[in-house]
């Protein structure tokens, strides 16, 4: 079975599918393994590096595509990227599934057997595959580097000879990976740190890092679906909750927004008129900004300047810190390659909770629960 590495081709994105190190056990597995010439350079991963791991470097992305009986991707593909697909083939990535039914059917059709990282269940067994949270915890890292870069204060309290520089009050709004990763951060740096989430659970999580939680009382006796997301709030519950944090907010010198419902816009939860009431100087980062943005007035891959306060949309942080990023997500793929190449073929079982979960198209069909009620209801709106 031949493993292929493509180069990603989105710009700005620097991390790689694989790196020599998650390369050399596939290849002592009997594993071919495929690298695109540079695929790995954005990553600082030389073409000799993998080759020294036991993997072929192959010229260009017609020629890797069309040897390849699985494919390990970042980024998903673009349609012409989905078109250099071997039919029947098999595809490993970020999908977007919930939002991308363009590519899902072209995938479909081209009878690929996909699988989505960002489907990997939030079960203990799981917790090795699981993508979304590897790089969501650099995505909350960078994010508070970024607003202490941008923030014209301290981050912690000084006591000078000129005399005291109080710390910056920070808000972290959602408490899921990113935010608990940027919590902990913020208090690394000395920072004065508020978490804040719709799901009452995660309180004990924020007060663990040594925040304070902030509570509103919206009247929702369970905030939390199954997979440990939060649930979408009604109109009126949505209208509370922003009227309540933007009271709150012009208090702080930095918020930091994660909020996100998968396969649906992003929470609006910091409005025009909250930004308007915050102290100038402030900062906003958004790390919603490629759904929408919790902020009203965020403009994806941008810096803006609103009321005197910095907003920041930056849509791939990952892709900034892709040596490790990439060392991350190359763990989380080859874990879930195992599940589904046993002795050198594919074997597929349906009834595993990660498979079912992961697992797009297959068979010349969508095979996906949650795609295909997402699908069906783009169909009827």
């Amino acid at each position: 079975m031949k493993i292929a590495v493509p180069r990603e081709i989105v710009p700005g994105e620097r991390r790689v599918a694989l790196i020599p190190d998650a390369a050399a056990p596939l290849v002592k597995a009997g594993l071919e393994v495929l690298v695109e010439t540079g695929a790995g350079a954005g990553a600082f991963h030389a073409d000799a590096a993998f080759e020294k791991a036991g993997a072929r470097i192959v010229p260009d992305a017609a020629t890797l595509y069309g040897q390849a009986d699985v494919v390990l991707k970042v980024q998903k593909p673009t349609l012409e990227e989905a078109d250099r697909l071997r039919e029947g083939s098999v595809l490993v990535s970020f999908l977007q599934a919930l939002g991308s039914p363009d590519l899902v059917q072209r995938l479909a059709a081209r009878r690929i057997t996909s699988f989505g990282m960002e489907g990997v269940p939030r079960i203990s067994r799981a917790q090795k595959m699981d993508a979304l949270s590897s790089q969501a915890n650099i995505a909350g890292y960078k994010a508070v580097l970024i607003a202490a870069g941008s923030l014209a204060k301290f981050f912690p309290m000084l006591m000078t000879a000129a005399g005291t520089v109080f710390a910056a009050r920070v808000l972290v709004i959602g408490a899921g990976v990113a935010g608990l990763q940027a919590i902990a951060t913020a208090r690394r740096l000395g920072a004065q740190v508020w978490g804040y989430d719709v799901r009452a659970a995660v309180k004990e999580q924020v007060e663990s890092l040594g925040a304070k939680f902030l509570e509103f009382d919206l009247g929702i006796a369970d905030a939390e679906d199954k997979g440990g997301y939060a649930k979408a709030l009604s109109a009126d519950q949505a209208r509370k909750q922003q009227d309540m944090l933007a009271e709150r907010t012009k208090d702080f010198d930095v918020v930091v927004t994660t909020a996100l419902v998968p396969g649906r816009p992003a929470p609006r939860l910091v409005t025009k008129e909250t930004v308007a009431g915050m102290r100038p100087g402030s900062v906003v980062v958004d790390l919603a900004a490629e759904a929408g943005g919790n902020c009203e007035l965020t403009e994806a891959d941008q810096v803006v300047v609103k009321h005197g306060v910095t907003i920041h949309g930056p849509t791939n942080l990952p892709a900034t810190m892709p040596v490790h990023a990439s060392q991350l997500y190359a763990r989380n793929v080859t874990e879930l390659l195992n599940e589904l190449v046993k002795k050198g073929e594919l074997a597929l079982d349906f009834d595993d909770e990660v498979i079912k979960s992961t697992c797009v198209t297959h068979g010349g069909a969508i095979v996906n629960d949650a795609v295909k009620a997402a699908m069906a209801a783009g169909k009827t709106a």
